[in-house]
């Protein structure tokens, strides 16, 4: 069996490296004494250069370390919806990884193979036929490529990464470090407001653009740091610094006023008491098919109740855990199930191919109601897309979007489930402790779409998924992916 790709360097590559070094120091050396001042920042492209061809994981880390302070042009008076250091450093990721893996010979057999990788691969493939079908081709090709560079590398290039199991561990502590930051800007610029509901929904830009997006990501690391906190091979420092950690990620989402990441961690929940209660999948999923057809049932009282609730958005916290049913004359909620009516509006028009990926911003305008627009209603998606990541999809790509990634997560749940249960108890800390239970925030709020913008967690954490459901063995001595020959 071949050995695998490998991103990580030897000692020839090393030697290489230092050989360069000195060459290029000797070059840039004569060009400051003729000079030429410009030249000054080469080095620092030089050696953003070097590492990527020789030690890809420790760019992989930085890029990861930069990506909470990153700067969203389209947030600034430049208006570019281009992210600032992270997205031209992840195509750059990206073009070198899929050099690697064409000079390698291709991508190994085993991840080709794993089921979660099957999933992704049909999602994509309905994602470039669905642009090739778009009703504005251009902006579905960006989405197109986005999409692709996403997940080629945070969850492709990952899982070589991943062969190393304690670069799990480096890569969640990698994007927690920089996050605490981003979370002491944000409650700061919320203090100066007065800690108000409105002033959260902007407290956190421009490194993120908006209190959705920040307290998704948030909730998504909540499971994970307190498995870190209450894992007993942890030393006792790193289980209180894990605390900590747990604790203002807890402030934060509750001074973040987001109702879906709140609901969401209760969806956590249940989905970890599931698998630690060893509830078999059967049950499990006779129990949701019943919640289903209950609510189905009973639609019409369901309805009546929530148009009954009259609790609107506020700073108050109790009222506003209320205002989640309100979908009489909370205008957050009213807008929502705007976007969701226009949403099924567009795939009665498009069933099978929608309207082309990334799209549905400029096209739900014109499948708005007068009766069903609140408040807040604009023409232009502001303030957020289809707020359903299963209906936005639909409408863009058809029926078969939603369905691809209810499939996804399933997929992903189960095989990380079965072998588990079944072996590898090494990696219990890192998928059954920290990761397992992020898939129930996937099932339980409107964020499972997991690879683009701000989801790049999501979509690295799906490859530690992956590494539960069969991709254990990746190391040099079976001939898989090969390690690091030096500490990260």
């Amino acid at each position: 069996m071949r050995e695998g790709l490998n991103i990580f360097p030897d000692k020839a590559q090393i030697r290489g490296f230092y050989i360069l070094t000195a060459i290029f120091g000797l070059f840039l050396t004569y060009g400051m004494l003729q000079g030429m001042t410009f030249l000054a920042g080469l080095p620092l492209v030089f050696i953003i250069l070097m590492l990527m061809v020789f030690r890809l994981d420790l760019i992989v880390f930085a890029a990861v370390l930069i990506t909470p302070f990153s700067i969203n042009l389209a947030q600034t008076s430049i208006g570019i919806g281009v992210s600032l250091p992270s997205e031209p450093l992840m195509f750059g990721l990206f073009v070198i990884f899929w050099l690697k893996v064409c000079l390698d010979g291709g991508l190994d057999a085993r991840i080709l193979k794993h089921p979660v990788t099957i999933v992704i691969v049909i999602h994509m493939a309905w994602y470039l036929l669905t642009t090739l079908t778009s009703s504005m081709p251009t902006v579905s090709f960006k989405s197109t490529l986005a999409r692709f560079c996403y997940i080629s590398v945070f969850y492709f290039m990952l899982l070589y990464l991943f062969s190393n199991m304690e670069n799990i561990k480096r890569f969640i502590w990698a994007y927690l470090i920089p996050l605490v930051g981003v979370i002491a800007y944000t409650i700061f610029t919320h203090a100066m407001e007065g800690f108000s509901e409105e002033a959260a929904h902007t407290a956190m830009v421009p490194f993120y653009n908006d209190h959705t997006a920040y307290a998704a990501v948030l909730s998504f690391f909540i499971p994970v740091v307190l498995g870190f906190a209450i894992d007993k091979e942890g030393s006792k420092r790193s289980r209180n610094i894990a605390w900590t950690v747990f604790s203002v990620l807890i402030v934060a989402t509750i001074l973040s006023y987001t109702r879906a990441a709140w609901v969401g961690l209760v969806a956590a929940l249940g989905c970890s008491l599931i698998f630690f209660l060893r509830i078999k999948s059967a049950i499990v999923y006779s129990g949701i098919a019943m919640v289903i057809v209950l609510a189905f049932l009973f639609r019409t009282q369901i309805t009546m109740q929530l148009e009954s609730n009259d609790q609107v958005s506020s700073d108050d916290y109790a009222s506003h855990v209320q205002s989640i049913g309100n979908i009489s004359s909370d205008d957050s909620n009213i807008e929502r199930l705007n976007r969701w009516a226009c949403a099924i509006r567009m795939f009665q028009d498009r069933p099978v191919l929608g309207f082309g990926p990334g799209t549905y911003m400029f096209k739900y305008g014109s499948y708005q109601k007068f009766s069903e627009r609140s408040g807040i209603s604009t023409n232009f998606a502001e303030g957020g897309g289809s707020h359903s990541e299963y209906l936005g999809p639909l409408s863009e790509q058809g029926f078969m979007a939603p369905l691809i990634i209810l499939i996804l997560i399933g997929v992903t749940v189960q095989t990380t489930s079965n072998y588990l249960k079944e072996n590898n108890q090494q990696l219990q800390p890192y998928s059954c402790k920290k990761c397992f239970t992020g898939s129930g925030y996937l099932l339980g709020t409107r964020y499972p779409q997991l690879f683009s913008g701000y989801r790049k967690s999501l979509s690295s954490l799906l490859g530690i998924h992956c590494h539960s459901g069969g991709f254990t063995n990746f190391s040099s001595s079976t001939g898989g992916i090969n390690p690091p020959d030096t500490e990260c």
